[in-house]
């Protein structure tokens, strides 16, 4: 692949006509996104678990001018059962009929102890929105996907879902566990449209960056807005036949 993900350039339509739904977009990476993906044209379907985020995200959307009118999708991750993912995916099929992009930014860090400190009911819950929700999404949106002329699914990967390290727990397991859900299913749609690849943000100036390092100077961190460029690639047409592969955002 000769395109660098993370400085790639676009024209300011590149996205157009692409319905992608970004879980997780009502703060951080997930909203900068969202933000920057409709200003490229794209029809944005915003999930979270808070209306009222979800709402100043919509309304700083239609201020975008030319922007296509986003939708809201609002669903708790840790609560969300089976049904829930079924109607959504329902409501979504009969409102666009396909789905372009489906970025699965939404995740909890839990806590910073050790293994033998790990809370079993903690461990279940970071695992169960970081990894169980991940796959529900994942399948519940395949047939969506796959009526998509150029589908393109996008996982939030971590460094510490490559390189274990101490005291990242759940959070560090969950990423792992992404990293090889991301290759499965680029392995299994290998002679189809569909891509399938992730992404790691690295340090970046979010809330969970602030729980994970509550003494770092956050002025030293680039902000969500900084780092896009690599969402977009693997959005847009020019990622093409890149699939099963982690970028690095920084």
């Amino acid at each position: 692949m000769s395109i660098d993900p993370r400085s790639y350039t676009y024209p300011d339509n590149i996205l157009r006509d692409r319905t992608i739904l970004i879980t997780g977009s009502s703060d951080g990476i997930g909203k900068a996104l969202a933000l920057h993906a409709a200003s490229l044209g794209a029809q944005i379907i915003l999930h979270g678990r808070s209306v009222q985020k979800l709402e100043k995200i919509y309304d700083a959307i239609e201020d975008i001018d030319g922007a296509p009118r986003p939708s809201i999708a609002v669903m708790d991750l840790e609560s969300a059962n089976a049904e829930s993912y079924t109607t959504l995916a329902q409501s979504l099929e009969t409102e666009f009929g396909r789905l372009d992009g489906l970025v699965l930014n939404a995740s909890i860090l839990g806590e910073r102890y050790s293994i033998e400190q790990y809370d079993a009911v903690l461990w279940q819950k970071v695992m169960h929105v970081n990894v169980t929700s991940v796959f529900a999404m994942t399948q519940v949106f395949l047939p969506l996907l796959q009526k998509s002329e150029d589908p393109s699914v996008i996982f939030t990967s971590s460094g510490v879902g490559r390189t274990g390290k101490a005291f990242w727990g759940a959070y560090a397991a969950s990423k792992f566990a992404t990293e090889g859900l991301s290759q499965v299913l680029a392995d299994e749609h290998r002679h189809s449209k569909l891509r399938s690849n992730c992404i790691n943000p690295g340090a970046t100036r979010t809330n969970m960056r602030l729980a994970a390092y509550p003494a770092e100077d956050r002025d030293l961190l680039k902000r969500p807005e900084d780092i896009l460029a690599p969402y977009v690639f693997l959005l847009g047409p020019d990622s093409k036949g890149v699939t099963g592969e982690s970028f690095d955002a920084q």
